[in-house]
């Protein structure tokens, strides 16, 4: 058993001042793997204090400074990489190999990014050539909370943490309590770069917790949040008597649309990528509306595709998926594939229950639904599982109308080889990104989503300017 019961406080590693503990649940075996401390009001403010009292030196650092630390973190990062990944798969239940590449990796792929980004961003700018003596200052938030997610933890906190350093922002982080250990190992990567004390503090806890203490606190000027439309919502309705900044990214009911002049690995691609992580990815695209000229050839290939996906657990190498986090997931996972059966949709792959040969650990069946309508709960809810919904569509405008009939907007998909219709969907679809034809995003750029999938952006340039505020200054004295 693991014990992490410190907290990253002011440069140092301090016991908690009371508060309870938290058994960490490994998911591929149900059996505690770890045991850390929840904070309480005090370790909050304590944590908070220490960043509002480091924030005038952080915010003075010259920008080439802080870019400088970062780049000392990317390095070390590098050299704890199996550390990080080894601590993901036991405490989410990502397969070591899957934990090795995408979710280890997600980290210094966003440090290097927002490294790049920084060096060409200007912060202090001339308004026009209209106006010599008018200067842009992007200068830091401020003291700013980060709460994130269990599901891509290295991929949401470098995301959180690279921005903010490089902004001049002095930051506390509370990590999911389910997925803890890999940011006390970030936390230990933070005081070897040599960030000064305070710029970078650690508390663990819940989102009744700490995550509220630190929505609320007076003394935090921005809350960056990343988990559920439903915790997003509570955070912001708290963090408005302070008028604080709240950047959030949620939830996703992405949409892959597939047309008949789709390429033949199109099918494959999507039910795949819907797989990816056990289906726990917000940017998932589970609703794939299919062309009716393909429409019955997609169902069979994805049943086919989705009956070949294998599962087993965290710790084993291979390409299979691994557990659903908690029991919590995985009950509520059972009961939105029970709903598709109820409602009337056709399952053409997996269902209810544990895959065959696992009778312990929180593992779903791979599963796909067919003949599904937009009306549908699991055409509607974020089930957060390896669940794909089929829906067919006859025209262009039959489908952005589906795509876009949800409260969501992440990130939805076009798979056609016709450029024009490609680049008419990318437009019409009302969402923070769109993906064509299996090509992803570049490094760069942004993440986030419209209506209930947020409302910030992170990675890049835009990543840092969440972290800014812009000042406005007239009479500026040429040197």
């Amino acid at each position: 058993m693991i014990e992490k019961r410190d907290f990253y406080i002011n440069g140092q590693w301090v016991a908690p001042a009371s508060g309870n503990d938290f058994h960490v649940i490994n998911p591929s075996t149900e059996e505690p793997c770890a045991v850390i401390s929840l904070g309480t009001q005090a370790d909050t403010d304590a944590a908070v204090a220490a960043a509002k009292a480091a924030l005038p030196g952080w915010m003075a650092t010259p920008v080439a400074d802080r870019i400088a630390l970062v780049e000392k973190l990317a390095e070390i990062y590098q050299s704890r990489a199996e550390d990080l990944a080894q601590a993901m798969s036991l405490e989410m239940g990502a397969p070591i190999d899957l934990s090795r590449t995408a979710q280890s990796g997600a980290g210094i792929y966003h440090l290097k990014n927002f490294i790049r980004a920084a060096r060409d961003f200007q912060f202090e700018r001339p308004l026009g050539d209209h106006a010599p003596n008018d200067r842009i200052i992007f200068e830091a938030v401020g003291v700013a909370a980060l709460i994130t997610p269990w599901n891509w933890p290295m991929n949401q906190i470098t995301l959180k943490v690279g921005a903010a350093a490089i902004a001049g922002c002095t930051m506390v982080l509370k990590p999911s309590e389910q997925s803890p250990l890999n940011a006390m190992i970030f936390a230990e990567m933070m005081d070897a770069a040599g960030f000064p004390p305070g710029v970078f503090n650690l508390v663990n806890g819940d989102g009744a917790g700490v995550g509220s203490q630190l929505s609320g606190h007076p003394d935090v000027d921005m809350v960056s949040f990343t988990g559920s439309t439903r915790a997003g919502t509570a955070i912001s309705k708290n963090a408005a008597d302070t008028l604080k900044k709240v950047h959030l990214e949620l939830g996703g009911k992405g949409a892959n649309v597939i047309f008949a002049d789709a390429d033949e690995k199109a099918v494959k691609r999507g039910v795949l990528h819907m797989m990816q992580n056990t289906g726990q990815s917000c940017n998932a695209p589970s609703r794939m509306l299919v062309q009716r000229p393909i429409y019955d050839q997609a169902v069979e290939t994805a049943a086919e595709v989705a009956g070949k996906v294998t599962v087993g657990p965290a710790s084993e190498e291979g390409r299979h998926i691994g557990p659903v986090v908690n029991e919590v997931q995985w009950t509520k996972i059972q009961d939105l594939i029970q709903k598709g059966i109820d409602e009337g949709a056709r399952l053409v792959a997996g269902g209810t229950g544990r895959p065959e040969g696992l009778n312990k650990g929180y593992y779903v069946r791979p599963t796909v639904f067919a003949d599904a309508n937009n009306q549908m709960t699991i055409a509607r809810e974020e089930i957060f599982g390896p669940v794909l919904t089929m829906i067919p569509f006859d025209t262009e405008d039959e489908a952005i109308e589906i795509a876009n009939d949800t409260p969501y907007g992440l990130t939805n998909y076009v798979q056609t080889q016709d450029g024009a219709r490609a680049n008419r969907m990318a437009r019409h679809l009302r969402s923070g990104m769109v993906e064509m034809n299996g090509q992803s995003r570049s490094a760069g750029s942004p993440f986030g989503g419209m209506k209930q999938s947020g409302n910030g952006r992170e990675g890049g340039v835009w990543g840092l300017e969440d972290f800014l505020e812009v000042k406005a200054v007239g009479g500026w004295t040429l040197e």
